[in-house]
């Protein structure tokens, strides 16, 4: 691949999770998951994101000539049973998982202030706090694509928000999908798979800007 093929896909990549986690699947996404059009990288890329695409590609195996309706209503089941409660097993909150901090407490202005130097909001119409694993995600979008077009400072940005935000907890995260949704038993999950592509993501985008900015 190229660096237009591999930005390019780096974006897709992101893109997928933010419309898994933003909220309750939607029907418009559920119908492109399960046409033909999916589209996963070729050849490996790391364990868990080749582990995540694969349970990826069962779940659209799995569902393939279903109503989009009826699953994408099964997964905005399964997602407010996950994510939402009214005591979800999964709260998919930086904050949450960080030790040297309280959920939404001042790990919150610490995230925001990554957003900030970085000169970057959140949209205001994202239903979560901004330490929200969506609201993560895209920002780190955002620096990706200004990577594309040459803003060579957001490596910097991505370092930083790599080594003091996502680095931190993804991997909890995951523990915490895995206890809930037995990796041996939950082949075709779509919330499993993409907490194993979000957690090859972050190590993938570690390796990548290693190569411009040194951890």
């Amino acid at each position: 691949m190229n660096d237009a093929e591999i930005y390019e896909a780096r974006l897709e990549i992101v893109d997928f999770l933010v419309e898994v986690f933003y909220d309750a699947p939607s029907e418009a996404f559920v119908d492109r998951l399960l046409s033909d059009d999916l589209r996963v990288p070729e050849g490996e890329v790391n364990d868990r994101m080749d582990r995540g695409f694969r349970r990826l590609e069962r779940f659209v195996d799995a569902n393939r000539g279903r109503d989009p309706e009826t699953v994408a209503t099964e997964l905005g089941r399964e997602y407010t049973r996950l994510f939402v409660g009214p005591r979800p097993p999964v709260l998919p909150h930086e904050t949450y998982y960080r030790e040297d901090t309280e959920l939404i407490g001042e790990g919150l202005a610490e995230v925001e202030a990554s957003y900030s130097a970085a000169g970057w909001a959140p949209p205001e119409d994202y239903p979560e706090e901004n330490d929200f694993i969506a609201v993560e995600l895209a920002f780190l979008r955002n620096l990706i694509d200004r990577q594309r077009t040459g803003h060579e400072e957001t490596f910097g940005f991505e370092r930083v928000f790599l080594d003091e935000h996502l680095l931190e907890w993804y991997e909890a995260f995951l523990d915490d999908l895995e206890d809930e949704l037995d990796p041996d038993e939950a082949e075709a999950d779509l919330f499993l798979a993409a907490g194993e592509v979000f957690a090859g993501l972050v190590e993938f985008e570690d390796e990548i800007v290693a190569q411009q900015v040194p951890s």
